[in-house]
């Protein structure tokens, strides 16, 4: 039940932008491409060499690039981990 005296309630824009399209391709990209790194790695089909290293690194900066975007930082600061452990990886590999 409203108050009639009471004046009825604005609508707040929304104060975040929204995510762009091409982010949450990067997001998901990021997602394939850590998940078949460790797959294929588990598996023996691929050796924890450079191609796994850039499969890492590219999957975690596809990750960070969306949650940069949707500000979930907690996230963001495990694909900035991720993505350094892999450069350390492909230093030691080159």
């Amino acid at each position: 039940m409203t108050d009639p005296d009471r004046p009825a309630p604005e609508a707040t824009p929304p104060t975040e932008k929204k995510t762009p399209v091409w982010a949450h391709i990067a997001g998901w990209y990021g997602t394939l491409a850590i998940l078949w790194a460790f797959y294929a790695s588990s598996h023996n089909h691929l050796e924890q060499g450079a191609t796994y290293q850039l499969l890492n690194l590219s999957g975690a900066i596809g990750v960070a690039t969306v949650c940069w975007y949707q500000r979930t930082w907690p996230a963001l600061a495990l694909e900035v981990a991720w993505a350094g452990i892999a450069v350390s990886a492909l230093w030691h590999i080159i």
